[in-house]
């Protein structure tokens, strides 16, 4: 009888560890459908964000967290053109995409950015605390994600927000 209870709690435990696994990595991302302003970046003139000629388009999102947007593209404008005209974050930091999205790689899209790739604000406060950050290589290929900036960071740890960042939005006091 002790073999059985054994042999039950392990085959639960496998189970709900499996289960866990499958909607940490697969169960709540959507494909996100292309649009012509599917990938933005914020103009060095205007403060605003433009919608930047893309091809081959590809993204997730997930409803269960604002982090979890990651797309993979490709722009024929020049990375020369495009840091003469959009705004450089220096802070960037792309996170790992689900190992299904492949045509994400963050450890080589982190390295490259330090060499290569350069990295732009897309939208500030797509969601209050949340950037979303494109980055471009000189030869056209695109990534864009989201991540915490630095409002974010301390209203999200249960702080007051800092002198400069906008008014947290009531679900955050």
């Amino acid at each position: 009888m002790a073999r059985v209870i054994i042999v039950l709690i392990l085959l639960t435990g496998a189970i709900a560890g499996g289960l866990m696994y499958y909607q940490q990595v697969y169960a709540y991302y959507e494909e996100v459908e292309f649009s012509p302003d599917a990938v933005v970046m914020t103009s060095l003139t205007s403060g605003a964000p433009e919608p930047l000629l893309v091809e081959e388009f590809d993204a997730i999102d997930a409803i269960s967290s604002p982090l979890r947007y990651r797309a993979c593209f490709t722009t024929p404008i020049s990375l020369a053109t495009l840091t003469e005209t959009y705004v450089i974050v220096d802070e960037a930091e792309p996170r790992v995409a689900p190992g299904w999205f492949d045509c994400f790689d963050a450890e080589q899209i982190g390295a490259d950015m330090r060499t290569d790739a350069v990295a732009f604000m897309g939208i500030e406060n797509i969601q209050y605390g949340i950037d979303r950050i494109v980055a471009v290589y000189p030869d056209g290929r695109g990534y864009a994600w989201h991540q915490i900036n630095a409002c974010g960071e301390v209203v999200f740890d249960g702080e007051p927000a800092p002198e400069g960042c906008p008014t947290p939005p009531e679900s955050l006091n």
